[in-house]
Parts: C-alpha cells; structure tokens; sequence
C-alpha cells in the first residue's frame, strides 16, 4: 500500500462529529460556540470552526449578497443551497473525512426556520433542496439556543448594524422561532434546545453535560 494510500485510510478511520449552532437572531448562540469549541479542543479533538452562510471564498461572497441584497424568494434559498453545497464540499466533508470535530454556525435547519418559517417558502421545496445538497449528511447535533422573543429584539438592538434579516418585523421572528422548535420537537435525538435567558454559567453547565455524553 502506497504512503499516500495510507494516510487517506488513516484519516477516513478517525472519530468525527459535526455540531451545527442554531437559533433566531439574538438567541446568543454566536456567544458560546468558542466555549464549545474550547471544550472539544481540551478533550483532545482538533476542530474546524466555520459558519453559514459563508465557510469557503465562494461561500463568502454569497453571504455578503443574501444578507444585504433584495431578492426573490426563491433565489434567496437557492443561493443559501448553493453556498452550503460548497461549505460540504470544501470544508465539512474534509474535515470530517480526516477526523477532525466541525462546529458549524448555522446549516439546513436555518433555511427551514428563516426560508421556510419565516419566508413562507413550502417546506416540501427546502426539503427537495436538502434531499438534493446532502442527502447522506446530517448533523450529529444541533444545538439550538432558545429565547422569548423580546428578549432576542432587545440583544438585537444593542448589537451592530443589523443585515436584512436582523431587520424584519416581529411576527418573521416568531415564525421562524415556531419552525425551529417545530423541527427540534420532530427530531429529538438530533437537537437539544437550550434556553438562553440564562445567565451564562447556567448555559454552560449545560452544554459541558451534553458535550461531555457526545464526546464521551
């Protein structure tokens, strides 16, 4: 068996998990993925840290225009797809082929709860587009950080110059809320809801305890 033959049979035999971070704008969940991260890390895995949309040069410059460009809806969720197909080509799949933990600020949970419940786009439309982007990949975990929704507006307005989903109205944030905890209650195992109007220790009792049963 060649050098390289090895290596790659090395690297595709390791443990790997993949962590998806999830909630509406202001739950704080951007707070505790360095937490997380420093977890993993001090129980000896190496960790690739990455975020949608965005993740890869491509990815990046598809943020940049679905968080402040107008669009049609539809466009809008292609161009979230798109950008994801990259994420896993160029990042998640690597990084999980060689062992290594990927903690993920967003994935397809979010177009559900932003395109699906907040846009109004059919559901049945964004699970095509799941079947079709990772039809074989789902996270291990997905952590979703949960607030009444007064208090992510109130985080919101103290924090920077808001893109265009940070903008829309109330009722879009209750609706995106209602999809996220509609997909958390339909796939348990998958995602734990973690309350965030907490203090922040309390947050990360809690994370230790779930972390330390994945990694365990």
């Amino acid at each position: 068996m060649s050098d390289e033959n090895k290596s790659f049979n090395t690297c595709t035999m390791k443990k790997a998990k993949f962590i998806t971070f999830e909630g509406i704008d202001g739950a704080g969940k951007s707070t505790h993925i360095p937490f997380v991260v420093g977890l993993l890390e001090a129980a000896g895995h190496r960790v690739v840290c990455t975020r949608e949309p965005g993740g890869t040069e491509l990815g990046e410059q598809l943020r940049a225009l679905l968080l402040h460009q107008s669009m049609h809806l539809e466009t809008e969720a292609l161009l979230m797809f798109a950008a994801r197909r990259e994420h896993i080509d160029k990042v998640i799949q690597p990084g999980l082929a060689c062992g290594d933990w990927v903690v993920s600020d967003r994935f397809t949970d979010a177009s559900f709860a932003y395109q699906g419940g907040g846009r109004k786009l059919a559901i049945a439309k964004l699970a095509v587009l799941e079947q079709w982007v990772h039809p074989a990949l789902q996270p291990d975990l997905t952590l979703l950080f949960d607030v009444p929704l007064e208090v992510a507006r109130r985080r919101l307005n103290a924090a920077r110059e808001p893109d265009k989903f940070e903008q829309e109205q109330s009722e879009f944030f209750a609706d995106t809320r209602a999809e996220y905890l509609r997909r958390a209650a339909e796939f348990p195992q998958r995602i734990k809801v973690i309350n965030s109007d907490r203090p922040i220790a309390a947050i990360q009792d809690e994370l230790r305890q779930i972390i330390g049963q994945l990694s365990g």
